[in-house]
């Protein structure tokens, strides 16, 4: 199949049934123009890149947790998120709260990562019995996408910054990122894990 004549809301689709490579299409479609208006707002190239990325990770979540309903206005809706981004950068002067750098591997959580603060009482409890299963989910990543996550997500470094320390591409470290996020979800439902992330 040629993905690039496929319609927006067929590659969705495509991407709930279990094919990543939709989503990868998804995010070459719509990235110049998406990152163009993210950067006519925030006038700065690699903050505009950051942003994007976190549009998509919003994107993805949506997607993994069944939430996604806009029919047809894959675009606008991306558009949407993007704009919200924006103005939550304006509000916050920053992307998210640090974490204590000395955080190593053994104490990373997934929550941390895809967690949006406002969890009910039954999801702590929830979490408390999952934290464990999910911190193997993330150690079993490829190496790679491990080190992407963990170095966007608690050293709160840009995506140029990590391809400069891990000597890549920006590109290259925002597939990383996707991939990562991929087999996170691979691997929730390998192991039967219910995360429905509101």
């Amino acid at each position: 199949m040629l993905l690039h004549k496929v319609s927006d809301k067929d590659l969705v689709s495509s991407y709930i049934n279990g094919n990543p490579v939709a989503l990868d299409e998804l995010v070459n479609r719509h990235q110049s123009r998406v990152l163009a208006f993210i950067n006519s707002k925030v006038r700065n190239l690699q903050l505009a890149e950051d942003i994007f990325q976190d549009a998509f990770f919003k994107v993805i979540k949506s997607l993994n947790s069944g939430k996604y309903n806009e029919e047809g206005k894959f675009l606008p809706w991306l558009m949407r998120i993007s704009h919200n981004l924006v103005i939550d950068y304006f509000r916050q002067n920053k992307r998210m709260p640090k974490v204590a750098q000395s955080k190593s591997l053994e104490h990373f959580d997934i929550f941390d990562v895809i967690g949006n603060g406002e969890q009910s009482k039954e999801h702590d409890m929830m979490e408390d019995e999952q934290t464990q299963l999910l911190r193997r989910i993330i150690a079993e990543l490829p190496n790679e996408q491990k080190e992407v996550l963990i170095m966007r997500h608690y050293e709160d470094l840009s995506f140029k910054e990590i391809a400069e320390k891990t000597g890549v591409s920006i590109n290259t470290a925002l597939g990383r990122m996707r991939y990562a996020l991929i087999n996170i979800r691979k691997l929730l439902e390998e192991n039967n894990v219910d995360l429905t992330i509101n």
